[in-house]
């Protein structure tokens, strides 16, 4: 039984997060199947969902580091377009300064904003895996089947199957800050369509369960055996330990936050009790947004920056990205789940190889060629646009010499005669046309110089 209900169902975010579950899952099933099931890891399915990812995006990372290359050779020629107008603030200097700055981007054949791409590509991506992360079994069918196998005795059928099951969960989500952000309401509805497909009220109940169990740390689940809930469960402490298994990374469960793990271990501090056996958890918690900043720093730092001479607004809006994306990367991963926060840090790593390798083969190529095929490009996308060059040179000089051998060839009786004949179509004029009101003017206007001639 596929999940429904759990998936995030946004319009943008939605699809992307379907593929991205789709992929994840079929990396974790692979591996599963290949280790004959001895390895059923998510964060190492992470780990290679990042590889996945960034070599898909290599072409576009190479497309921009080029960019940045060729930025650095052109940076003379936009310091000499900055000079010239330098000091020059009216609207004609300005539309000179940029329309000069674009011909050397064209000669040089990149875009002003060929670096952001990649960025912008990337945000969905991230946003996307949040989700997926977020919510692991909504998406990885096989971490689901934990929850719902055997049927009739799994530990879904056992809480199903309890008097009152549903203020039991209710009160158990309520006592728990991580599980805040889960809808309890999805014990009493009814029905919902998702996805074009109807979602019977027992299937939501136990896809939120799912949800629930997934998300339960340590203490919860003892919570979950007490008297006071569910005591009678038979297989509670083998799914707890499976479910540890497949999400523990480095001693982690990649579906907790580093926050969850840190503020378990403050108020243990302020109880009293138990610090000392959360203090490796919360330290390795603290380790994941830390190594996030750091790694972002070290892929920018490798990565050669495009040159924005000429640009200061663009210049401005890359430097504080390249501030501010670390930092961003540090403080957000305090939030999101461990999980996201290894992609973080991995897809930094990647990223940081595929920039090295990038640079060396940059180093062996001659820009000089890359910046002619450039302008053998801009010149062919030009030319499908309508615009030949060489045609419209060529029609130019024709039309000048036609004027000019056209006027060398007309006699001086042959002028008179066209200024005659000139002279007649307007005295001829209609009253209401211009050519009549123009007849009109200028005779005014030589009655007004005959009279100033008459008085001097």
């Amino acid at each position: 039984m596929k999940i429904l209900m759990t998936k995030y169902s946004g319009a943008i975010l939605g699809p992307i997060s379907l593929v991205l579950g789709f992929i994840l899952g079929g990396i974790y099933d692979f591996i599963k199947l290949i280790t004959g099931g001895h390895v059923e890891n998510v964060g190492i399915s992470i780990i290679i969902l990042t590889i996945i990812i960034y070599s898909c995006l290599y072409p576009l990372t190479y497309k921009q580091q080029k960019f940045s290359r060729l930025s650095q050779k052109m940076s003379p020629e936009l310091q000499e377009i900055k000079k010239k107008y330098e000091g020059k603030r009216d609207q004609e200097s300005m539309q000179k300064m940029q329309m000069e700055t674009q011909a050397v981007y064209q000669k040089y054949g990149v875009s002003a904003t060929g670096s952001c791409l990649q960025f912008i590509i990337q945000m969905p991506i991230l946003f996307a895996l949040y989700r997926v992360f977020y919510n692991v079994p909504a998406y990885i069918n096989s971490v689901k089947e934990i929850f719902i196998t055997p049927s009739g005795s799994s530990i879904t059928d056992q809480i199903m199957n309890t008097p009152g099951w549903q203020q039991k969960m209710t009160d158990l989500v309520a006592g728990f800050k991580n599980l805040s952000a889960l809808r309890a309401d999805f014990f009493i509805s009814e029905s919902s369509t998702f996805l074009g497909q109807v979602t019977t009220a027992t299937e939501r109940q136990q896809n939120f369960i799912v949800d629930v169990l997934y998300k339960l740390p340590k203490e919860g689940w003892e919570t979950l055996t007490s008297s006071a809930y569910f005591p009678n469960l038979t297989n509670a402490d083998a799914v707890e330990q499976t479910v540890n298994h497949i999400n523990n990374f480095l001693g982690l469960n990649i579906s907790y936050t580093p926050w969850d793990y840190i503020s378990s271990w403050f108020n243990a501090v302020k109880a009293g009790t138990g610090a000392s056996a959360l203090f490796g958890f919360a330290f390795l918690a603290l380790l994941i947004p830390v190594f996030s900043y750091l790694s972002q720093v070290l892929s920018i730092k490798v990565m050669p920056q495009a040159n924005t001479t000429g640009n200061e607004q663009m210049g401005a809006q890359m430097k504080s990205m390249n501030l501010l994306m670390p930092l961003m990367s540090f403080v957000i991963c305090f939030t999101v789940p461990v999980g996201l926060g290894i992609y973080w840090i991995g897809s930094a790593l990647v990223r940081t190889v595929q920039s090295l390798i990038i640079n060396k083969k940059l180093d062996k190529v001659n820009l000089e060629d890359i910046i002619e095929k450039n302008k053998e490009k801009a010149k062919k996308k030009r030319e499908k646009m309508g615009i030949y060059e060489n045609q419209i040179r060529n029609n130019a000089q024709l039309r000048t010499r036609s004027n000019v051998q056209f006027k060398s060839l007309l006699t001086d009786e042959e002028k008179e005669q066209q200024l005659a004949n000139a002279s007649e179509i307007k005295a001829n004029a209609r009253t209401d046309s211009m050519a009549y009101r123009a007849n009109l003017v200028k005779e005014f206007n030589e009655r007004n110089n005959a009279d100033k001639k008459s008085d001097k």
